[in-house]
């Protein structure tokens, strides 16, 4: 029995052994049949945004009008090799590659080398995470050794960490700028068919599209999506029917563009739009094929035969894209631009939503309402306050600015400053997890850097006349984010380092005034390992507790999903009969708690598995021991090695395990799985700790102002815990504490 009492079943350790490997949903290895019917789907979704540029790029760069005919021949060779070098070759083809199981965007790639080397700044996972089906990466043995100094060194230099995360929020905040710009950018340019109205009247209807199209989003996206690849579709057979008449009637010549030397003659920056962030649950193949065989033969026929009838007519530089459209079709063209262009919109305010939601669940955004517009499509959400925000930030924008011209120049900062950032992280992922040719890297790195750094530098020259606006934008979300992700840090520090040790559960079971009350205890806590210090808080003020006390920790995993199966972990706090468990609650930055109901009856389920789990795994090492003489106490490594031998012996897989457990049913099992689902009917109540922090009196002027007002106004006017959990407040029990960073 000695022996019995060294051994603890552990569900952090023997969950490990739980995963379902399933394979990553975005495997090119698909039929051909799924294949097209992804590719066909994936226009509507992923290029509604590059495939609206046509109605403004021209006017956009050619503010000044034209001053020389070679200048459309130059802009028009920058254009053609601009999506060839950026969109098709360095994203379709390589960045889509480091997508984090369909998710893409600085976040997922932030998350993605934080799986393979240890750099986040609030280090609160379990070595068995590492075990999840989404988790492991397969890591080719090549170059290795040159990926493990990589890691060595960003793992011990905190600056390199705290770079890494700039850059993740940075490169967010520039995303989040351009969920503003591009639906102000588009509707505008759709609008402007409409020009004869007057300038007023194209704004006026803009505005109002805009407001629409914000004011439905809180239905979601799920029924509007399925037209929206038919629509996006039309719209590419217009722009490039009307590109290649244009090009055949009045100048054919401009294919001379091809020739890279007309760059140099003009060589201005393009708008190339990015869409990595949008990749969703398409397969990188069916992307490929999109992109290839439809998007890229209707923009280059478009723009073709816009620089054709330029050549023509240069004065109409202005509003090149309806002054080419053929009379009969310029009003079919202008209500099919007007969807194309919503579409797009939609599209990247969508982009907006998934991408706080994943900021948030990686505690870099203040908490915000994150709702699930759709049961049948992941990701798909919905964040009312950002969406209001969203809507008055761009009606705010297309009413000063009126002309795309300006909002141009705005645009392009913000899509060269999120493509760079991209091709840095990327890089990284070549170096550390990909582990290629050192000199691929140099290559891509070096090719790419060049290219977006010269147009950077020349959208900075246009900073005044609007390129101001997505950097101050910016500046206001890193400052906002960098604050939230800084105290969240240091009080994650807090907590760790004034847990409460294990011998405060014994203690408290040996003391007589401490009484105990029907139902489950739920205790939410941010650390993943100890006794948070809020609980003795908590006993101290209220001299009694639940029936069964869990110890809650919600943990943000840097991987977009957590299997079900695999979220929930347990582990007694001895001693075993107090009934004070730990449960640490996996999610992915794509994942939800749920409704309150919900989250209780999987925690209980998942609970009583435990508790099954824990009684035959018991009873194989009970039968072990029996038949060994054992001189020595079992250390937990044998016990291991006991356990997995018992396990294989019986089953390969864990429904043969259950069901073996089911066949050799315990007393004490039955009787404490009665125990939970008794407490359980008695009633699920919620203690949360309202955690005061201030920075000591000792601390600096700079960081006093951080903790005590910035952090604390952001606080102040975000949601709640308790409001974010959707805790029901008859069931809420708050006990404040105040933590000195």
């Amino acid at each position: 029995m000695e022996n019995k009492k060294i051994y603890r079943v552990d569900s952090l350790n023997l969950e490990a052994g739980k995963v379902s490997f399933t394979p990553a949903g975005h495997s090119s290895k698909a039929d051909w049949k799924t294949i097209l019917s992804l590719a066909f789907q994936s226009v509507g979704v992923i290029y509604g945004d590059i495939g609206t540029s046509p109605l403004y790029v021209y006017a956009s760069t050619f503010t000044d009008k034209i001053g020389h005919k070679d200048d459309i021949l130059g802009v028009l060779s920058l254009i053609i090799y601009s999506i060839i070098l950026v969109p098709m070759a360095k994203y379709v083809f390589i960045v889509l590659w480091a997508n984090d199981n369909g998710d893409g965007g600085a976040f997922a790639l932030y998350s993605l080398i934080c799986r393979y080397a240890k750099v986040s700044l609030i280090p609160n996972q379990e070595p068995e995470d590492r075990e999840l089906s989404h988790y492991k990466l397969e890591i080719p043995s090549n170059k290795f050794r040159r990926a493990q100094k990589i890691r060595h060194n960003l793992e011990k230099s905190k600056f390199a960490k705290i770079f890494l995360v700039f850059v993740a929020i940075l490169g967010t905040s520039m995303v989040i700028g351009d969920g503003v710009l591009t639906p102000c950018i588009s509707v505008l340019s759709a609008v402007s068919g409409i020009k004869p109205l007057g300038q007023e009247a194209v704004v006026g209807v803009s505005i109002a599209t805009l407001v629409a199209l914000f004011c439905v989003q809180s239905f979601g996206t799920d029924k509007v999506g399925y037209t929206f690849a038919p629509a996006i579709c039309i719209w590419f057979l217009f722009i490039s029917g009307i590109g290649l008449y244009n090009l055949f009637k009045y100048d054919v010549s401009v294919l001379r563009a091809f020739n890279p030397k007309y760059i140099i003659d003009y060589f201005k920056r393009n708008g190339s739009e990015a869409m990595f962030a949008d990749l969703g649950h398409f397969s990188v193949r069916s992307v490929q094929i999109s992109f290839s065989c439809v998007v890229f033969p209707a923009l280059l026929s478009a723009y073709s035969g816009q620089a054709a009838y330029l050549s023509k007519f240069p004065e109409h530089v202005e509003n090149t894209f309806y002054e080419s459209v053929p009379g009969p079709l310029y009003w079919p063209t202008f209500v099919v631009a007007v969807a194309a262009a919503i579409i797009a919109s939609q599209a990247m305010i969508s982009g907006a939503f998934s991408i706080v939601a994943q900021a948030q669940s990686l505690d870099c955004f203040p908490r915000v309402k994150v709702i699930h517009t759709s049961a049948k499509h992941e990701g798909q959400v919905y964040i009312p306050e950002l969406n209001y925000f969203l809507m008055v930030a761009c009606v705010l924008v297309t009413f000063c600015f009126k002309t795309t011209e300006k909002l141009g120049h705005a645009y392009g900062i913000a899509v060269v400053t999120a493509e760079i950032i991209t091709t840095n992280m990327v890089t990284l992922i070549m170096l550390l997890i990909w582990k290629i040719s050192i000199w691929w890297i140099i290559l891509f790195y070096v090719v790419y850097v060049t290219i977006e750094s010269t147009y950077l530098f020349a959208q900075l020259t246009k900073f005044a006349q609007g390129g101001f606006l997505p950097v101050s934008f910016s500046f206001v979300l890193v400052i906002i984010m960098g604050i939230w992700h800084y105290v969240q840090k240091r009080r994650y520090e807090f907590e760790l380092n004034n847990k409460v040790s294990s011998d405060y559960i014994r203690d408290l079971a040996k003391n007589p005034d401490i009484k105990r009350v029907p139902g489950i205890g739920l205790l939410y806590s941010e650390l993943v390992q100890g006794i948070p210090p809020i609980f003795p808080h908590f006993v101290s003020n209220i001299p009694c507790i639940h029936s069964i006390v869990v110890l809650v920790s919600i943990e943000s995993i840097p991987i977009s999903k957590v299997a079900l199966e695999e979220r929930f972990l347990f582990r007694h706090v001895e001693p075993r009969e107090y009934k004070v468990l730990r449960c640490v609650v996996r999610l992915g930055y794509n994942d939800q708690l749920g409704k309150p109901e919900e989250f209780e009856n999987q925690l209980v389920e998942h609970l009583k598995e435990f508790i099954r789990h824990e009684h035959y795994i018991l009873a194989a090492h009970d039968h072990q021991v029996e038949d060994r003489e054992i001189s020595e106490p079992v250390s937990t490594g044998s016990i291991m090695s006991l356990v997995n031998s018992s396990v294989a012996q019986s089953t390969h897989s864990l429904s043969s395990t259950r069901t073996q457990m089911v066949m050799s049913p315990r007393l004490e099992e039955e009787e404490e799985i009665q125990f939970v689902e008794k407490a359980k009917e008695q009633g699920v109540f919620y203690l949360l700790g309202e955690a005061q922090v201030v920075a000591k009196q000792d601390a600096s002027f700079l960081k006093k102002f951080v903790v005590n007002y910035a952090y604390h106004f952001l606080r102040k006017n975000f949601r709640q815990g308790e409001k974010v959990m959707a805790i029901p407040q008859t069931r809420l029990l708050r006990v404040g504490m105040t933590y000195e960073l």
